[in-house]
């Protein structure tokens, strides 16, 4: 599989801990952009709207304090109904989840997005098919992740996330194959805890102190078990919890997939074309 995500000289790998700051504050120079691509970010959003609100929070606070003033990121939004995502994936019909955000991406590429970011980690089981269908080309959320894992040197991370995303393979094989990763997932009866949480209050806006106690427990077991490590694989989990709670390297899929998108805005991050 093709290495589509090319990062010119300005970036500077982040810091795990304190996610994007490190990067956030390496020039304010006038960014690189070459004049035949669109630096419009589309954002693929509204699973849940919550985490969604954070994308583009994140974003535009990481363009601020690149280049300060009023400077805020180029950003199209298709927010979906997240009830009717859920339906499919409940009925295991992810052909028809596909065409819904597919639907989306070639929607936001006709008004001019020069890449598509997909909000939410379980939604990158159809990645490929919607960046087909769009025609323009979509920062996968793993491979944001996976670089930043690597330039970390970590090798056994735990990833919590929902349980889609944990038993199926589409995450876990993609870190292994292109990163050379060996990651864990909770035992079967804390993967169910994790993903009640997530679907029955974070994507609900409901926070719960034993709920952030239950993911630091999973999160000790799974340092107890060799994990170096923790990703949070879905994008509502830092809602909950943080860097703070737990003495493993902490790698926030939406901090970093928020970042991968300010920098293709910047023209720090290229991408290759869909037929390379």
């Amino acid at each position: 599989m093709r290495n589509r995500l090319a990062y010119l000289p300005a970036y500077c790998a982040n810091d795990a801990h304190s996610q994007h700051r490190s990067c956030a504050t390496v020039s304010t120079s006038k960014p690189r952009r070459s004049s035949n691509v669109s630096r419009i970010i589309g954002l693929i959003g509204g699973m849940s709207w919550e985490s969604t609100a954070t994308y583009y929070r994140e974003i535009n606070e990481m363009v601020r304090e690149r280049h300060g003033g009023l400077v805020s990121a180029d950003i199209l939004l298709r927010s979906v109904n997240f009830d009717e995502i859920v339906a499919l994936q409940k009925a295991g019909d992810w052909d028809g989840a596909e065409a819904r955000l597919a639907e989306a991406g070639r929607g936001l590429a006709g008004a001019g997005a020069g890449c598509l970011l997909i909000c939410t980690n379980t939604m990158h089981l159809v990645a490929e098919g919607v960046e087909r269908s769009a025609g323009v080309p979509l920062i996968h959320i793993v491979d944001v992740v996976g670089r930043d894992l690597t330039a970390r040197g970590v090798k056994t991370p735990l990833l919590l996330a929902t349980r889609y995303t944990m038993e199926q393979n589409f995450w876990k094989d993609r870190l292994r194959r292109k990163f050379d990763l060996d990651v864990m997932v909770p035992d079967e009866q804390d993967r169910t805890i994790v993903h009640d949480v997530i679907f029955d209050e974070l994507c609900r806006g409901v926070i719960k102190e034993a709920s952030r106690e239950s993911y630091i427990r999973i999160i000790n077991a799974g340092k107890a078990r060799g994990a170096d490590s923790v990703i949070f694989g879905c994008t509502e989990i830092g809602l909950l919890i943080n860097s703070a709670d737990t003495d493993l390297a902490v790698f926030d899929s939406t901090k970093l997939h928020a970042r991968a998108a300010a920098d293709f805005f910047d023209g720090r991050l290229d991408m290759a074309p869909l037929a390379a």
